[in-house]
């Protein structure tokens, strides 16, 4: 009989090992975890403006993954928005993220390896809001003025660059970094004297508590924000199949979402998150939820973030120049569409932000 060596002994007990280290591995419960740079509102809490405000509120990755046990999703929200979703990507505490352009920007000059999967909310309004009895009419009339910019978020650099266009910089205003929430106290409260922000401001202006001076609807498109879906490389790399049912929720909730039949019942769906219906219905107001809501990533988004990166680094937001090569990953994106049906679904826009004469989405780059 034939007795194996040490040496083979060993080599077989490791393998052994090994091989039970694998099925362990496989058979650990995986949880999806995706992190909002919003604090949200409602039960269970999620958010407006979106159409992954839609998958949220609906619980639809939820239920995509009912029948995979293994698979658990989890939600968190962050106050602090953009800088505090990159602090958690940057500590592998979420797996997908859902921001602004500014913050993805920032989280990719500072390292954080990501894909940007997907649009989910574009050409959002930025709006100067002052209190009820303010003196404020424009602008320009912010001069030496305390005004209210949440720092790092996606509103942030288009501030500047409405500033810029009326011929002030952010060192004229007495400027204050202040959340959404606090923002509003404060203005209420006379402690600024104006605040930039988006259309959370309608609640407070329909309340008679402030009015709107400026907003950037039907302005340039230059003037907008936009938002995506990103996910860790290293999850992608390791979870490429949940990825792609991640990304076929996203992109049926956009298409639903960009239905105009479907308006009223989207608002009351985002109203869920504690932003009156009629806030949504004058941030959308004269615009199609087809544009607002495509998951394309054309060339108007690209050249938006490229935008965004050259202004970050002019005004020294970032500290080098990013390179985009490999971030904008459309392949998830590319097989949703083709699988429900929806290559044609939306209008894919030029750099300039208008409609392209053909058809077709941008590829991944």
């Amino acid at each position: 009989m034939h007795i194996p060596s040490l040496r083979s002994r060993r080599a077989l007990l490791g393998a052994l090992v090994l091989a039970g280290a694998a099925l362990a591995a496989q058979a650990e419960p995986l949880t999806i975890r995706i992190g909002v740079a919003s604090a949200g509102g409602g039960e269970p809490v999620t958010w407006g403006g979106s159409p992954g405000g839609v998958v949220r509120a609906n619980q639809t990755l939820e239920k995509e993954f009912a029948g995979t046990p293994d698979v658990k999703v989890e939600w968190l929200f962050f106050k602090g928005a953009g800088p505090a979703v990159n602090e958690a990507l940057s500590n592998r505490q979420i797996d997908f993220a859902y921001q602004g352009d500014l913050p993805q920007v920032v989280g990719r000059a500072n390292g954080l390896k990501t894909k940007l999967l997907l649009t989910s909310g574009a050409r959002n309004n930025l709006y100067v809001v002052t209190p009820k009895d303010s003196d404020i009419r424009s602008i320009k009339d912010l001069k030496d003025r305390k005004v209210s910019i949440f720092r790092g978020t996606n509103g942030h650099l288009v501030a500047i660059n409405v500033l810029a266009a009326n011929g002030l910089a952010e060192r004229d205003l007495k400027t204050v970094n202040l959340d959404a929430g606090s923002a509003q106290a404060a203005l209420v409260s006379h402690g600024v004297d104006a605040a930039f922000g988006g259309y959370e401001w309608f609640k407070v202006r329909d309340a008679g508590l402030a009015k709107v001076v400026y907003s950037t609807q039907g302005q340039d498109p230059a003037f907008t924000r936009q938002a995506a879906l990103l996910v860790r490389e290293d999850f992608e790399k390791e979870h490429p199949a949940e990825v792609q049912r991640v990304v076929d929720v996203f992109v049926k909730a956009a298409d639903w979402a960009s239905d105009e039949k479907n308006r009223d019942a989207l608002f009351r769906i985002w109203a869920k998150s504690g932003t009156p219906e009629a806030s949504c219905k004058a941030e959308f107001e004269g615009q199609s939820l087809a544009e607002r809501n495509s998951p394309l990533v054309d060339d108007f988004i690209v050249a938006r973030y490229k935008a965004v990166a050259d202004d970050a680094l002019k005004l020294k937001l970032i500290r080098r120049p990013i390179s985009f090569d490999g971030w904008f990953d459309t392949r998830y994106l590319q097989a949703a569409l083709k699988k429900q049906g929806l290559e044609n679904r939306w209008t894919p826009y030029d750099a300039k932000g208008r409609p392209k004469k053909a058809a077709s989405v941008a590829s991944a780059r």
